[in-house]
């Protein structure tokens, strides 16, 4: 009988430090709880804190008011009776509930029928090789308008032109998915994330008495985020062409899919450049009409003694965009043939808002927390208390905004929703930095930050994996590890870019959109 010899032990792999630090970021964030789940559980807690302050008689007083609030309690007589007549309220009236859903209506329409994806392609298809990577990083930083779309079309699509420029398909690869993740939060582009992130911010502001009058419209960071994609792009193409492109490895294989293993192409037929220039043409004969009317001396667009902003035209501005990318989408789905009858249109809108089913949920419990941190006073309480910890160790003003923008980089490697963050820090921030003296259009402003800079590193990110997969099909023996270097490479640049460019807004005083200043009056 003979004996089999054992095979040989593997020589145990040398991890580095990236490796070891992202396995520690996955291991702790695969324990945090779902989104529903971690909201309950702050529900509890805030019930739990706001009814142990009330029996405390715990008070609290708003700088620069005369009265004095107490703290009430969610579990108690008062707090069961509110929270009874007020569970509907909170949910159908929260800001953002009826504007996200109304923009991704009207941008499902445009996704459909194929629009957004054409445009991508016919605006970086036939640019030249040495424009190819700032192209690709501008393009990236509008995507957010497509949602998560952007992140599974514009990466596989920048390798494949890359490829035909004969440049090296793993830097569009990479180079796209960062610029996608660190300009995700800005664009000239305005879709259902800002709507999101606005109407967030306008339920966090109302836990003070002057937020009422504080600007929180969907054009709030408009003027920032438009110019920081600019400066996104420049550093993005620069970071692509001049430092990740010239550090990789050739190709050896080549296949021109997507993670899901469709084919990719960048070719746009004629009928699809008639149907985009319809479209345009369309838009630009309806912006034509909105502005001559708003325009018009006396017009009923116009705001209180004739100004343009603030007017109706701003408070109203979600309703326009509505119709705009609506028209844009039924005339290119017209003229290519992907909507041929009048109900193909609503029934795009109705697959775009079922995608939302998640969201709508967790809009659900979100909404409580918030209400119960208003009603409360338990948001004031915290307000009160992080303004004054922010002023007595000296972070105000620009100071305390990079603070902020730090807190939210580590955070967002933990949870990776960008309105689940944001419904968890801004009743507290927002208020927070009003209190010394900041709009809120400011703090939403520096979130946008922490919410980009650090989302293409994380193992949290699912999307992270099926660019590996992606990576697999030009480079087989790829890991995760050398993937998250790579793109650590975008990570501090695109992080300071952000914060240069808030940096002279709050410096120059320059208002971050139409109507939203940097100070509070």
């Amino acid at each position: 009988m003979t004996t089999q010899a054992p095979a040989p032990e593997k020589a145990p792999t040398r991890r580095g430090f990236i490796d070891k630090a992202m396995s520690g970021i996955e291991r702790v964030g695969n324990k945090l709880p779902h989104p529903v789940l971690l909201f309950l559980g702050l529900f509890v807690l805030v019930g739990a804190v706001s009814t142990a302050l009330a029996a405390a008689g715990a008070t609290v007083r708003i700088p620069g008011e005369d009265k004095t609030v107490a703290v009430q309690g969610v579990f108690t007589g008062d707090g069961v009776v509110w929270l009874l007549e007020n569970f509907i309220p909170n949910f159908t009236g929260f800001p953002s509930l009826g504007t996200v859903l109304l923009m991704m209506a009207a941008v499902g329409v445009a996704e459909r029928t194929g629009l957004l994806e054409t445009v991508v392609r016919a605006s970086i298809s036939r640019a030249p090789g040495w424009l190819l990577p700032y192209l690709v990083a501008f393009v990236a930083a509008q995507a957010h308008l497509m949602s998560d779309v952007a992140i599974l079309v514009i990466p596989p699509l920048a390798a494949l032109v890359f490829k035909n420029a004969g440049r090296n398909p793993v830097a569009g690869l990479i180079g796209g998915f960062a610029c996608v993740c660190a300009g995700y939060a800005a664009g000239f582009t305005i879709g259902a994330l800002d709507a999101l992130y606005t109407g967030i911010t306008h339920q966090a502001a109302q836990v003070l008495p002057q937020g009422a009058d504080a600007p929180t419209h969907i054009l709030i960071n408009y003027f920032y985020t438009a110019s920081a994609s600019v400066v996104l792009a420049l550093i993005g193409g620069f970071l692509i062409s001049r430092v990740l492109e010239p550090r990789l490895p050739q190709p050896t294989a080549a296949d021109d899919t997507d993670g899901a293993g469709n084919a990719v192409t960048t070719e746009v037929t004629d009928l699809q450049r008639r149907g985009m220039l319809r479209a345009g043409l369309a838009v630009l004969a309806y912006a034509a009409v909105v502005i001559t009317c708003w325009l018009l001396p006396g017009s009923p667009l116009r705001g209180e003694g004739g100004a343009l902003v603030p007017s109706p035209v701003l408070d109203g501005i979600v309703p326009l965009l509505f119709l705009a990318f609506l028209l844009a989408g039924a005339v290119y789905g017209r003229t290519v043939k992907a909507v041929t009858r009048f109900e193909d249109v609503p029934r795009m809108m109705a697959d775009a808002i079922t995608g939302m089913s998640a969201y709508i949920v967790l809009i659900l419990v979100i909404a409580q927390v918030i209400g119960v941190f208003d009603w409360t006073n338990l948001g004031t309480l915290l307000a009160v208390k992080g303004a004054a910890l922010l002023e007595s160790v000296g972070l105000t003003g620009y100071l305390g905004l990079v603070a902020f923008v730090l807190l939210v980089c580590v955070l967002n490697l933990f949870i990776t929703s960008g309105s689940a963050l944001w419904s968890l820090v801004a009743p507290v921030f927002v208020p927070a930095f009003m209190l010394l003296h900041m709009e809120p259009a400011v703090t939403q402003a520096a979130f946008r930050i922490g919410d980009s800079a650090t989302q293409m590193i994380t193992p949290l990110n699912p999307y992270v994996f099926l660019l590996l997969t992606v990576l697999k099909r030009y480079e087989p023996e790829a890991q995760l590890g050398s993937l998250l270097s790579r793109l650590s490479v975008f990570v501090v640049p695109f992080l300071v870019a952000w914060l240069a460019v808030l940096g002279i807004f709050y410096g120059f005083d320059i208002p971050l959109g139409p109507g939203a200043s940097i100070s509070t009056p």
